[in-house]
């Protein structure tokens, strides 16, 4: 089946995420088929335009489509960091073969690891660090940004700077 020409639903997604394969750009896609469109934004204070450690970042959510038609695939090949918690696996790595594109999972801990969402990232570096509790997954990029995912609604993603990795004044 040719993915451009099919509307998503839960099935197709499922198996595009066992073919480790995400959608091109900045979104999020839900193991029920659905989608949240984001833009990865940046800003700084206009006093600082220039100043990486005065950025500040954040995913803004610009649509959700619960049918929606991919115009592009990127293979989600390799997977840094792996954290599994009360029968859920939290999972993330790059897409080594589209520019290191960075991308993050949450996924039943079963012999599936059925998918309830990936994010992907074009904006993003890899993510080498995940982590998972009962209400956060919690990733860090190799750039040191963190980026902390609510379970339930990972299209409020806040993403903040390591402080070990802060630039010194």
């Amino acid at each position: 089946m040719e993915s451009s020409d099919a509307t998503l639903n839960a099935d197709l997604v499922q198996n595009r995420w066992r073919a480790r394969e995400a959608p091109y750009g900045d979104f999020i896609m839900f193991g029920d088929g659905s989608l949240s469109v984001m833009s990865l934004m940046r800003s700084s204070p206009a006093d600082r335009l220039h100043d990486v450690r005065a950025e500040s970042w954040q995913w803004w959510h610009l649509l959700r489509a619960t049918a929606w038609t991919p115009s592009d695939w990127m293979d989600i090949d390799t997977a840094f960091a792996s954290c599994a918690h009360a029968g859920s696996r939290a999972l993330a790595g790059e897409s080594s073969a589209h520019g290191s594109i960075g991308w993050v999972a949450l996924a039943r801990d079963d012999d599936h690891l059925t998918l309830e969402w990936v994010a992907v990232s074009c904006s993003s570096n890899p993510f080498a660090e995940v982590a998972l509790d009962a209400n956060t997954v919690t990733a860090t990029s190799t750039l040191g940004r963190i980026w902390s995912f609510p379970r339930n609604a990972p299209q409020h993603v806040k993403i903040t700077e390591d402080p070990a990795h802060a630039w010194t004044s």
